[in-house]
């Protein structure tokens, strides 16, 4: 992983921003703010997928989901076109509020404009830098996510949630979702969603 001070700092105040998140969850008998949790996962995960990814790639999966409560899911409507409506509002908030502590941190707009590039997911399956993030993305939703979402919805409903996730990685993503540590059941809708 890339270290140095910027990137610290950097992580620092997404942390500080994230922490203020008031959606909690229990992990290993700790309680999280949400979205710090997530943002900890993220660089947890991408630190195991792919060390050596360039630091904007570490910069932006440190702050993919940063301040996310701040616009829930049902300030718009509650079907397909609302739903992507919030995603695209989220990627330009998101870019928005990176962009605020990146230059308090003293990043040059270089890096500034590569971090919001991937945080809007530009050129996915032809940028490798925006892969390598969408497959850290699947891959933390599917260890950490997936299994609670599933138990919630039919199974025809996962299997096609299964199947768009899939599509988004890369062959390297795949061979290390097959890895994770999942259910007997998790892996048997992954089965039958690649088979479908």
């Amino acid at each position: 992983m890339v270290t140095n001070t910027k990137l610290a700092n950097a992580f620092k105040y997404f942390d500080e921003a994230n922490s203020k998140d008031p959606n909690t969850e229990t992990y290993e008998g700790k309680i999280y703010p949400k979205e710090l949790l997530y943002a900890y996962r993220m660089t947890e995960k991408l630190n195991d997928f792919a060390p050596n990814a360039p630091e904007a790639v570490h910069l932006a999966a440190r702050c993919q989901h940063i301040c996310r409560w701040e616009i829930p899911r049902d300030s718009y409507d509650m079907n397909r076109v609302g739903y992507l409506k919030w995603r695209q509002h989220l990627k330009t908030y998101h870019a928005k509020k990176a962009t605020a502590i990146l230059q308090k941190v003293g990043y040059d707009q270089n890096i500034i404009d590569k971090v919001v590039f991937l945080l809007e997911k530009k050129k996915l399956k032809k940028n490798e830098d925006t892969q390598t993030l969408e497959d850290v993305i699947c891959l933390v939703f599917l260890e950490y996510y997936f299994e609670p979402f599933a138990a919630e919805h039919p199974d025809q409903k996962i299997v096609d949630i299964l199947q768009k996730t899939w599509r988004k990685m890369s062959p390297k993503g795949h061979d290390t979702a097959m890895q994770l540590p999942l259910s007997k059941k998790s892996k048997d809708l992954i089965a039958l969603a690649l088979k479908a």
